[in-house]
């Protein structure tokens, strides 16, 4: 009898598929709805507007600026680019009149007033969080049953993807723009959906990495019911902290002056501290910001004892420096700032924990330490 050939029936059943990797952590894909919540508050009509608005505003998420090209925009197959563009103005948003021109490879900044480093920020994601769902942005518009769907099929695919468990029925979120229910059939028809049913859903295995709800891994024969060590859910990692510990986390994600999002608070907690790296230039700048800014201590100090007063936690070492009003500064450079004005005993904080910074012990003995020389690096 002749044996299988590697292209036949019983070989190809035989072959293994592996599942994609996710795209998106659990903490991620909260943020991935945090984002098509906002684009889903703005006042804008049809599903162009809105699909250009998120790309737009996940750009800009982090600096208040989200860069893009007339290409970019062109790539996106909008049946009215130009309506979708101009009607950005009604947000104020600023400078996307200049991706109606006929340059499609300048890249072009657009001002989205309610984003950036600002505190009370729509999106206040860091960096990593920022490009993790950026990437399952585009991601998701490319995979290949909805890539050639229409406007709303697609931004209808965000929805879907970012709120739908991997392997179990989805309910269809409550922020779903109306535009985008009508566009449910292409879904089921494209193959992105693999059942739809009133308002439940089940995703396609060909796009379950897209989920933004992922399964919890399934358990090893004999594994024990203990929860994953290596990576807690946040829930879990709340439950293992210290009663002091939980009790300032819980302080913060409940702050209504900060309104943080959980996923902004998990990441902010759960994230391995990085050390910072103080090279020349950031050595340079801080000189730089010394001159500029003398004898900041006791304000600083004062600041921090303010912020603890009205949001019963202390500030962030960005909140702080923006608060005092030091300008523009870079991540290294802030926490410079902020090491020496601990080192100066005009502040102390609760180190790796965020948001502990507190009047240091120079404000209680009007004494400070002396003062130091090159910054330690």
């Amino acid at each position: 009898m002749p044996s299988s050939s590697p292209n036949s029936p019983s070989a190809t059943t035989a072959t293994t598929v592996q599942p994609k990797p996710f795209l998106l952590t659990p903490c991620q894909g909260e943020a991935a709805r945090a984002l098509l919540a906002y684009v889903g508050s703005l006042p804008l009509d049809g599903a162009d507007a809105r699909l250009l608005a998120v790309v737009v505003s996940i750009r800009a998420a982090r600096s208040g600026i989200g860069n893009l090209t007339g290409q970019d925009v062109r790539s996106l197959r909008l049946a009215d680019a130009e309506g979708a563009v101009t009607a950005f103005a009604a947000l104020g948003w600023q400078g996307q009149d200049a991706l109606l021109g006929e340059d499609l490879v300048t890249p072009v900044g657009v001002t989205v007033p309610d984003l950036g480093a600002q505190a009370d920020s729509r999106l206040p994601f860091g960096k990593v969080m920022r490009s993790k769902v950026s990437g399952w942005t585009t991601r998701t518009l490319a995979a290949k049953p909805v890539k050639k769907a229409s406007a709303s099929a697609r931004l209808s695919a965000l929805f879907l993807a970012a709120h739908g468990p991997a392997d179990e029925h989805g309910t269809l979120p409550a922020g779903l723009p109306e535009d985008c229910r009508a566009a449910l059939p292409e879904l089921l028809a494209k193959g992105f959906l693999r059942e739809l049913d009133g308002d439940r859903y089940l995703l396609a295995e060909a796009v379950r990495h897209l989920a933004g709800m992922r399964p919890l891994p399934d358990a090893a024969p004999g594994a024990s019911d203990e929860p994953d060590e290596e990576h807690p859910t946040w829930g879990e990692w709340k439950d293992r902290a210290s009663v002091a510990l939980r009790r300032h986390v819980e302080a913060v994600e409940g702050c209504p002056e900060c309104a943080f999002s959980t996923a902004r608070v998990s990441e902010a907690f759960m994230r391995t501290a990085v050390p910072a790296q103080f090279d020349e230039k950031v050595l340079a700048a801080y000189g730089a910001w010394e001159a500029r800014c003398p004898g900041q201590g006791p304000a600083a100090a004062e600041f921090a004892a303010a912020f603890r007063a009205a949001h019963g936690h202390g500030p962030s070492v960005k909140q702080l420096c923006k608060g005092m009003g030091w300008g523009k500064m870079s991540r290294e450079l802030r926490i410079l700032v902020i090491r020496r004005l601990i080192a100066g005993g005009w502040l102390m904080n609760t180190g790796p924990v965020p948001w502990t910074l507190r009047p240091g012990k120079a404000v209680r003995t009007g004494t400070t330490a002396p003062a130091a020389g090159r910054p330690a690096q």
